[in-house]
């Protein structure tokens, strides 16, 4: 059965962020991923955690402006002292929040940035990056994500990812295979799985076409979760879907595929 942790930046938005933690005890994960905690202190992060039993899984280091479209700096012309400073402001909140794990985003480069440009940015501050987080016990991971959703983001596909992976060294960068990203760009979800599997560290869930709950959409849940229990998949799947309706109402999916 996959170990799911809650998203708590998508799911249970009917509460403050903080009491989020309490909600997912209460609703039977025990871990949790969230996009970004540098709005809030390690330590109140860490109060609700250890008062939840929680595991803290994945986020995402800094992104840049958010708010003006900037979704990582991995792979943009100019940021490197910036994009330095969010790898070491990440680890302290890894460190300080036990988390294992933390996303890089290769990020949107700017018009008239080349390919080969970026793609050199990006494999540069990757290896800068994942030696740091390797003496500070950190594991770093990659997402292929879609370009529906995010037009231009540098890594697309999770063979380019899986590449980024082998170059930089499995012990310092995992993928995280998103399977909502994944149907939309590439499709044959369980295949890419199977042929991946090596260089998975995280996995995340959402249904297509609207990134609601399993169950809503067209992807056949009652064969991919087998699946990835089939494989041998022994990490944490991460529930980044945006509930439907109620995100406790919207938990039935779980009874009805068995995890």
């Amino acid at each position: 059965m996959p170990r799911l942790a809650a998203n708590l930046s998508m799911m249970f938005n009917e509460v403050a962020f903080l009491d989020r933690f309490d909600a997912a005890r209460k609703a039977g994960f025990e871990g949790v991923e969230f996009l970004f905690p540098y709005e809030h202190k390690t330590a109140d992060i860490c109060g609700r955690l250890d008062a939840a039993g929680l595991t803290q899984v994945l986020f995402n280091m800094p992104p840049g402006d958010w708010a003006a479209g900037e979704r990582g700096l991995a792979s943009l012309p100019g940021r490197q002292q910036e994009f330095r400073d969010g790898v070491k402001l990440a680890l302290e909140y890894a460190t300080g929040l036990g988390g294992k794990m933390v996303h890089v985003m290769a990020g949107i480069p700017p018009a008239g940035t080349s390919h080969v440009t970026a793609a050199a940015l990006y494999a540069a501050n990757l290896a800068w990056a994942a030696e740091l987080a390797h003496a500070a016990g950190v594991l770093l991971v990659i997402e292929p994500i879609n370009h529906r959703d995010m037009p231009g983001f540098h890594l697309n596909t999770m063979a380019q990812g899986a590449a980024v992976v082998d170059a930089i060294g499995r012990d310092r960068l995992g993928l995280q295979f998103d399977l909502y990203h994944c149907q939309v760009t590439e499709g044959d979800v369980t295949k890419r799985m199977e042929a991946l599997m090596p260089v998975i560290a995280h996995m995340q869930i959402a249904d297509v076409p609207a990134r609601n709950e399993p169950g809503t959409g067209e992807i056949g849940w009652d064969y991919v979760f087998p699946r990835i229990d089939a494989l041998g998949y022994q990490g944490w799947v991460g529930c980044e879907y945006r509930p439907a309706g109620d995100t406790v109402a919207g938990l039935a999916w779980r009874q009805k595929y068995g995890v």
